[in-house]
């Protein structure tokens, strides 16, 4: 990507991200706390049956970032399918969809320095939460006001602690599923299909548990929005995207099939922490030390991506005039320094809410308002590939070096799954108020893009006609 100079003077986003670290970044994105800790609730819900729920919305997941590659190494912009879908739809689409992201990314970045702040409050009980919560957040905003590569470099490593914590846990599990440790005999299929069968909630539950592992798999998209700052975006984009399948194989379905074949589904220890109850059962020691010093880790890397992802989508919608010009300003090392504060304002806000009450009723709001924004974006990118696409094939064929399988029979099958999961979280009463809070804020954003993009359309259209001087 080469942004345009801007009229201050400033200097612009630089291209610095490597090979490695975009990698990484692709990995990490799709390893948070959900994964250690979440999935304990997913199990809950649906039995064993709940591998089910991984393969197929891992499926989902990995058509969704196939789609976006496509667009991605085609044309990388930092502001990825927000830019896209502006091109495609109309800046109305690319406006409404761009304030989405960074508005569901400032509120994850105030939801995870509190989880943060409560982890690190467990481990060192002496240290109150509130201030384990600013000590979050000033560090993690200091990385991100340094140079882009500071970002990538603690994104890289805390991607590889991420990865190498699942890959030990995946040995473990897997010598104890074969009977290869000491003291342990294999389980074989007695807590697959034992404890009421394998999907002992009924097929019912499995689907409301889908809900719940589909936002677990939000993140994948960052590599692309850092495309705009690596040193070789089309090639960082390739990788890191086709490596989804794996990752989710590997990571998720993997470690979760582990978790189901060692313990009883129904055990109130793998509810609370699946993760931490394997290890115990196996007797490793300082097992849950070493799972929150992990989780800690999932919540750090988050709250780094989430400042880096929401700054530079408020710094790509400020270039194309859909956001204060305040947030195209770059400093001197590239880095959009106001963006990085609005981004971050909201994680700030709550590590003062959280100083003087314990939870409050507006960040309540903030959290549901924000919670099915990731079923919007997919559905966003889907469209906006479906239309992109076609074009790019009649103007662009040989920018299509990526291509989405089986198109558009694949792309109109992800549509229909995503509208799927909205009737879903519509029937399931824990899910409803969040769903109908996002649909308020999205149909608040797409009215503000369509009067702004009214707006801009008079304006053009009240423009005097260039003269014409005959020679």
């Amino acid at each position: 990507m080469k942004p345009s100079a801007h009229s201050n003077g400033s200097a612009q986003l630089r291209g610095a991200l490597g090979n490695r670290q975009m990698t990484m970044i692709a990995i990490g994105g799709v390893i948070g706390a959900g994964l250690f800790v979440g999935s304990g609730s997913a199990i809950r819900e649906a039995g064993p049956a709940v591998l089910v729920a991984y393969a197929a919305v891992g499926a989902l997941a990995v058509l969704v970032m196939r789609m976006l590659a496509e667009m991605a190494v085609a044309q990388p912009e930092t502001g990825s399918f927000s830019s896209y879908a502006g091109r495609e739809l109309g800046p109305w689409a690319g406006l409404s969809v761009g304030w989405l992201y960074a508005y569901q990314w400032c509120v994850t970045v105030g939801f995870e320095a509190i989880a943060g702040a409560a982890v690190a409050h467990h481990m060192l009980p002496s240290i109150p939460t509130w201030l384990a919560a600013l000590v979050l957040m000033v560090a993690l905003i200091s990385v991100n006001f340094a140079r882009v590569e500071s970002f990538g470099t603690f994104e890289f490593w805390f991607a590889m602690i991420k990865v190498a914590a699942i890959i030990a846990f995946l040995l473990i599990g897997l010598a104890a599923v074969l009977g290869a440790l000491p003291d342990t005999s294999a389980p074989g299929t007695a807590n697959l299909l034992g404890h009421g069968g394998f999907a002992p909630n009924g097929w019912l539950a499995v689907l409301q548990a889908s809900l719940v592992v589909f936002f677990s798999y939000f993140g994948t998209e960052v590599v692309t929005i850092a495309a705009g700052e690596a040193k070789d975006p089309a090639r960082a984009v390739r990788r890191g995207i086709n490596s989804v399948v794996w990752r989710i194989l590997l990571f998720y379905i993997g470690s979760i099939t582990v978790v189901v074949m060692l313990l009883p589904w129904n055990s109130t220890a793998v509810t609370d922490s699946p993760y931490v109850a394997v290890l115990g059962h196996l007797g490793v020691p300082y097992a849950d030390t070493a799972m929150n010093f992990i989780v800690l880790t999932a919540v750090l890397s988050c709250l780094n991506s989430g400042i880096y992802s929401s700054s530079r989508m408020l710094h790509s919608l400020a270039e194309r005039g859909e956001a204060p010009a305040l947030f195209a300003r770059t400093t001197r090392l590239g880095v959009p320094a106001p963006a990085v504060i609005a981004a971050s304002s909201i994680g700030l806000l709550t590590v003062v809410a959280n100083y003087f009450l314990p939870t409050t009723a507006v960040y309540q709001f903030l959290l549901d308002s924000s919670g099915a924004v990731a079923v919007v974006v997919y559905l966003c990118i889907t469209v906006t590939h479906l239309r992109g696409h076609a074009r790019l094939m009649r103007e662009r064929p040989e920018a299509l070096t990526v291509r989405m399988w089986a198109y558009p029979w694949l792309s109109l099958l992800v549509l229909a799954a995503l509208l799927a999961i909205i009737v879903g979280m519509a029937a399931d009463s824990g899910s409803r108020r969040s769903l109908l809070l996002t649909l308020l804020v999205t149909v608040f954003a797409v009215v503000a893009g369509l009067i702004t993009q009214r707006a801009r359309h008079l304006k053009t259209a009240a423009e005097p006609a260039p003269s014409r001087t005959l020679v």
